[in-house]
Order: structure tokens, then C-alpha cells, then sequence
């Protein structure tokens, strides 16, 4: 029964995951440069909640299961590497933005997405093997980061001369492959012993590439004292709803 309820969280959490990226919906009749500007605070946010779940809920669980060693550190810089890589494919796109192949720009962006929510389903998977309210906290962590990702890829898509329909439409399947990442977590736990430990070790190292080195940068372009004073805020409440969460275990 427990294996079934695994199953059930964890499908139901990849498909809520999956519909955030329908989240383009909500931004179809205001102008671009009004949602732009409090994107940032929402990207703040997700980047104290990435931290937050990084250090207060994952590493604790590994480190409670296996001790802290070599093994853990291996395995979160493995993840580190891991989301390098990706951001790496992510970012070929800029190669394109002001030249002839800007669909082909577009493409890639929903290819290094739909990997990266592969990857997302993987961790969300390997959560809930761990623990169910480890799963739920892991799930809203990455939802947290996918809204302000999520509707910048639909700008994205838009400037690559998508229809906002067909937008939205190639996004949301892009996001349907944390439904294949979650089945092969899942599967795989029952052929590779100790399969979540390696799993959970990756996702600690990526949720910690994420903060630092996309969203982070991402909120150093804004110098403003205002600006600045407001994302501290969203970033130290983004590691508070995260502390928060610490009541459900």
C-alpha cells in the first residue's frame, strides 16, 4: 500500500507541476513589461525557497539515512556539473536571439526545458521515496522556481514566433516529461538499491546550481535600493516558508 501512495504523490505532483507551465494563461492580456516587473520578486522567492529546501529538508534526510561523506559530496557536485551542463544547452539559445534562426533558438529552449522537467519528475520521484512530506515540500520547491521559468520561457516562445496558443500548447509538453522523470525514479528503486539516496544527492546539488548561479545573478541586475530591499525580503521568506515546512515531517 505504502509503494501505491508513493506512486499516487508522485503522479499527481508532476502533473500539478506540469500545468504550472499553462501559467502563460494568466499574463495573455497584460503587456509584457508589467508582469516583467514583478517577476523578480517572484524569481527571488523561488531562490530562497531552492536554498531553503536545499539545506533544511534534503541534505538533512540524506545525511540522516547515510551519515555525511565523501559519497553525499560526490554526488551533490555530480549535480552541480549536471545543471552546468543543461544551463549550458539552455543557453545556446542566445547564440540565435538577433539572428535569422530565431525558431530554431525556440526550439532548443523547449528541448533543454523538457530536460530539465525530466529531471525535475527524477527528483520529485526520489523525493517521495524518501518520505511523503519530503516529497510534498520538494514538489512545491520546484514549482516555486518553474512560475517565474515557466513564463519566461512563454516570452521566449512568443519572441520566437510562436502563437501565444501555440505557446502554450509546446510548453505544456515540454513540461510532460516530469511525468516520464517521476516513472523512471520510480521504477528504478525497485532495480537499483539505494537509487533515491543518489537521486536526492543530485537534486540537492541542482536545487543549489539553480539559486546560485541562474537565479541569483538574475537578481543582481536590479540596483535599486527599493528593488533590493524587496527581494531581500521575498529571498528570506522564500527560506522561512521553507522552515515552515519543517512542521510537516
Amino acid at each position: 500500500m505504502a509503494e501505491v501512495n508513493v506512486w499516487v504523490y508522485s503522479l499527481i505532483s508532476v502533473i500539478v507541476v506540469s500545468l504550472v507551465s499553462l501559467v502563460g494563461l494568466a499574463f495573455l492580456s497584460i503587456k509584457t513589461k508589467n508582469f516583467k516587473k514583478y517577476l523578480i520578486y517572484l524569481v527571488s522567492l523561488a531562490a530562497g525557497a531552492l536554498f531553503g529546501g536545499a539545506f533544511l529538508h534534503l541534505l538533512p534526510e540524506v545525511i540522516e539515512e547515510k551519515g555525511f561523506g565523501l559519497m553525499i559530496s560526490f554526488f551533490i557536485l555530480v549535480g552541480i556539473v549536471l545543471f552546468f551542463v543543461l544551463e549550458k544547452i539552455i543557453s545556446w539559445h542566445h547564440c540565435h536571439v538577433h539572428g535569422k534562426h530565431v525558431h530554431t533558438f525556440s526550439v532548443m529552449v523547449l528541448i533543454g526545458d523538457g530536460f530539465h522537467n525530466f529531471i525535475d519528475g527524477l527528483i520529485i520521484g526520489a523525493s517521495y521515496l524518501a518520505s511523503v512530506p519530503l516529497g510534498l515540500i520538494t514538489t512545491f520547491a520546484v514549482i516555486l522556481h518553474e512560475i517565474p521559468q515557466e513564463i519566461g520561457d512563454f516570452g521566449v516562445l512568443i519572441q520566437g514566433g510562436y502563437s501565444r496558443s501555440k505557446a502554450l500548447m509546446w510548453n505544456f509538453v515540454s513540461a510532460l516529461t516530469a511525468i516520464l522523470g517521476v516513472i523512471v525514479a520510480l521504477i528504478l528503486s525497485s532495480y537499483v538499491e539505494g537509487i533515491h539516496f543518489v537521486l536526492v544527492s543530485l537534486a540537492i546539488g541542482g536545487f543549489i546550481y539553480i539559486a546560485g548561479s541562474d537565479l541569483i545573478p538574475e537578481l543582481n541586475q536590479h540596483f535599486s535600493i527599493r528593488n533590493s530591499f524587496i527581494q531581500l525580503i521575498s529571498f528570506i521568506l522564500g527560506i522561512l516558508i521553507m522552515a515552515l515546512l519543517l512542521f510537516l515531517k
